[in-house]
């Protein structure tokens, strides 16, 4: 058996790779062992598995999403571990990067050969490899790996089912906790009888996790304080005394509602305490920290160690440390909408159920806040692992937003023209280009995006040679300029999204609406959304805050908060207003402030555009929402004609766009979808693109005489018109090959129904629906629309977030913006 067989064979029963993996079909291929290990996350659970706690997984990026960086930080932390705990020799080790690039994966099965015959992993019972004397020879196949690994391929989650999950762990602490006494039930349980037992555990749960607050403050906060100096009890204990007074308050209102007929008023109790809940934002982003803190405290003083130890017997007879009870109370706040999603599950009355609905919805709520200050908390640390990384760093990273992505590319300037090799980290609003120099970075320049943008240049693609595909990041005045080059056509195309999603959240869709001035923000407090009255959620840039009214939204909501208030000065867009005492009561007179060419054009049917130049006056004369257009009066010497300004772009309006620009928007989309861009080699000249049968097909549209057409035998007035027509008929009669309808403008969310998988497609467990709108902050992320049917793809990922597909696009959005299609609880 080749030797690459047998190492998957011993991780298998190691219980590293689950025994179903591909690695193990007919046909495997060595390639999918190595990207499987190749972001370091399994290697180090392999060496917890043979020896328990050898690494500390806090320490270890488990979704490191190929970032180099972080692969490669946990390869190292793999490397030194075999060392320090398992005696392997310096000269038995591959290097790090013989792993992430597959420069050279036979030292890398070596190795962890090496690894199997160590003392350490044979106690485990494991038979070491390789097991035959002679072993086939695997060392053909290890040639050209490296072209073969794929750097965009997404996750495989099942591959994480086996590593630790500390939070399982605090789970296992809780549960154990609010065990109760086995009850009798009746052989057969009424829905009423259901609903009887949800009340009696939500009030018996509140009362034991209430007397756990009140025991580590009476057990082990007033007795260490004669032992510990106050910041010390500050950091361990945080705000535990805040939380024992909320839930004192919180469980003596509670018995009160359970106490009335049907408990009626128990959903208000709920709703009213989620703004007092907020002070478990400042806990839980700091409960880690003081873990940490509590761990050094201890191992410096056998004096404190001791007094832990007497504590933790008096307390709980020993059961439960200090540290096993403060994982409690995130774990608490995380179970109310578990809670309440049983009890309406059993609720059969039609007021009580939507009244209980809107408890659980302010308890998701409060859960997934809770849930990204965890996932802010690891951003935030590996924000400081790339701060601590690079040298000649002068400002604090986490001011630039969370990382985006990062990795090797080749770059040109404008003051040097040759390709220069580079590493380059991208966060929300900058981005660093440094050199590589061993486990370090020298920054070479710091690239604030605020001023620059991305633009496509498709001219290596046609090549597809190695670090010939480039795009162009270019500064708004013209006087600075890259060219970025990537190793491949797909790591360029996963490098312009991440791009284009930074420049998005720093100038996003909808920041000037009804008059603000929307910023990304990091709020210091927990902060409600404006719109839509749901909390902002994480530790840093949670959203947007008006620079005028101060109103703060999420993303996806901007375009929903009501007029600022404080919007007397000008604005940034294409008009503003202004007062003349003339103008008429009914539509207001606005003065340009962009010129405007014709560009989209308005539908055909209303009439010519009017040309317009800054500082120009315009009436508006006609306002109809279904049209995405205004009708304007220009007024000034020699006007007076009513002629059409095109305000908003039409939803399936691209702008001037080439082909390669097109393709990269509808290659992810369902067929059918389609746009209009403007051809950037003939501005005068359009044409429409859309997806078919797996393809991106491209039409130009002829104009000629003021009419346009795709072919020969019809004309239209305007593009509008001749959009429209092909929405309701086929192109087939202007193309064979081409038997399709435009159906869905590439902006709006495409409304159609999921059917069932066909054999050997993606496996998903149900549907959801979205019930408000989401914007993706990264790649990683599912942008949703009100609407959107979403295939559930894994529950089991980020605590609080689901992974699914919609119109082709894979990613995680938040569980609590869904409602789960058939669930038994609706």
């Amino acid at each position: 058996m080749e030797l690459w067989r047998q190492c998957t064979h011993w991780l298998i029963q190691c219980r590293v790779l689950p025994p179903s993996h591909r690695v193990t079909w007919d046909g495997a291929q060595v390639c999918e062992l190595a990207q499987a290990l190749r972001d370091g996350v399994l290697l180090c659970q392999l060496l917890n598995n043979l020896l328990p706690h050898a690494i500390n997984l806090r320490e270890v990026n488990l979704r490191p999403q190929m970032s180099q960086f972080l692969c490669l930080k946990n390869i190292r932390t793999f490397l030194s571990t075999c060392c320090e705990k398992f005696g392997l020799k310096r000269s038995e080790l591959f290097e790090a990067f013989d792993l992430f690039d597959v420069q050279d994966f036979g030292k890398v099965i070596y190795t962890l050969s090496a690894l199997s015959w160590t003392p350490i992993a044979q106690n485990r019972g494991i038979m070491p490899f390789p097991t035959e004397e002679e072993s086939v020879g695997d060392e053909d196949i290890y040639s050209g790996l490296s072209d073969q690994i794929d750097d965009t391929v997404e996750e495989d989650e099942d591959l994480y089912d086996c590593v630790e999950n500390e939070e399982a762990e605090g789970d296992e602490i809780y549960e154990d906790l609010m065990r109760s006494e086995p009850v009798c039930m009746p052989p057969k349980m009424t829905e009423y009888d259901k609903r009887c037992c949800c009340l009696r555990e939500i009030q018996q749960t509140e009362e034991k996790y209430t007397d756990t607050l009140g025991s580590i403050q009476q057990h082990f906060m007033k007795p260490l304080q004669r032992f510990l100096k106050p910041q010390d009890i500050e950091i361990i204990f945080i705000n535990i005394e805040d939380l024992l007074r909320v839930h004192t308050h919180f469980l003596k209102e509670m018995k009160e509602a359970l106490a009335t007929p049907g408990a009626a008023n128990l959903y208000q109790v709920f709703i009213k305490y989620k703004e007092r809940f907020l002070v478990y934002g400042r806990y839980c982003s700091q409960v880690e920290s003081a873990s940490k803190h509590l761990d050094r405290v201890a191992a410096a003083r056998e004096d404190v160690q001791m007094k832990l130890e007497e504590c933790s017997q008096r307390a709980n007879n020993g059961r439960f440390t200090l540290r096993d009870l403060l994982m409690v109370p995130m774990q608490r706040v995380l179970k109310y909408h578990l809670l309440l999603q049983e009890l309406v599950k059993h609720t059969q009355e039609a007021m009580e159920k939507d009244n209980l609905r809107l408890a659980l919805d302010a308890m998701r709520d409060l859960a997934q806040c809770v849930n990204e200050v965890k996932r802010d908390n690891e951003t935030l640390r590996q924000i400081t692992n790339f701060q601590l990384s690079i040298e000649n760093l002068d400002q604090s990273l986490a001011h630039y937003g969370r990382p985006k992505i990062d990795g090797e590319l080749k770059i040109t300037s404008v003051e040097r023209r040759s390709k220069m090799d580079r590493y380059a980290f991208l966060l929300d609003k900058a981005l660093l280009i440094c050199k590589r120099r061993g486990d370090s970075y020298d920054l070479k320049d710091f690239v604030n995006l605020h001023s620059f943008q991305v633009r496509d240049d498709s001219s290596g693609d046609r090549d597809n040679k190695k670090w010939s595909h480039m795009f162009l990041l270019i500064e708004d005045q013209g006087a600075q300029g890259y060219e970025l080059f990537f190793k491949t056509r797909e790591l360029k195309k996963k490098w312009m999204e991440q791009f284009e999603m930074a420049i998005s959240n720093i100038y996003p869709e909808n920041a000037t609406a009804n008059g603000h001035d929307f910023q990304m923000f990091s709020f210091e407090e927990t902060t409600s959304c404006k719109a839509c009255q749901m909390l902002l959620r994480g530790t840093f840039y949670q959203g947007y805050r008006c620079h005028r009214c101060r109103a703060p939204a999420h993303k996806e909501c901007l375009g929903r908060v009501p007029p600022c208030g404080r919007h007397g000065q000008d604005f940034p867009g294409t008009m503003k207003k202004v007062r003349l005492s003339h103008a008429p009561s009914c539509l207001p007179k606005m003065e340009v402030f962009q010129e405007y060419y014709g560009l989209p054009p308005p539908p055909g049917a209303i009439g010519p555009f009017l040309r317009l130049n800054p500082g120009d006056i315009v009436e508006l004369t006609k306002a109809e929402a279904e049209q995405n257009c205004l009708c304007m009066a220009m007024w000034g010497p020699g006007t007076g004609n009513t002629q059409t300004l095109s305000l908003v772009y039409l939803c399936r309006y691209a702008g001037p766009m080439e082909r390669a620009g097109a393709e990269s928007i509808l290659t992810n989309r369902s067929d059918g979808t389609f746009l209009v861009r403007q051809r950037v080699k003939d501005a005068a000249e359009f044409a429409i693109s859309i997806k078919y049968n797996v393809e991106v097909k491209h039409i130009k549209i002829m104009t000629a005489e003021g009419l346009y057409r795709i072919t020969e035998k019809k004309a239209f007035r305007g593009l509008t018109e001749l959009v429209e027509f092909y929405q309701q008929n086929s192109l087939k009669d202007c193309f064979k090959s081409l038997d399709t309808t435009l159906q869905f403008p590439f902006k709006e969310p495409e409304k159609r129904t999921i059917s069932k998988p066909a054999v050997g497609s993606t496996k998903y467990f149900g549907t959801a629906k979205a019930r408000y709108d989401f914007c993706a902050r990264d790649r990683s992320e599912l942008s949703l629309k009100e609407g959107d049917i979403i295939k559930i793809l894994n529950k089991k990922g980020q605590q609080g977030w689901w992974r699914g597909e919609i119109y082709g696009r894979v990613g995680w959005f938040p569980a609590n913006y869904v409602e789960e299609d058939y669930s038994e609880y609706c």
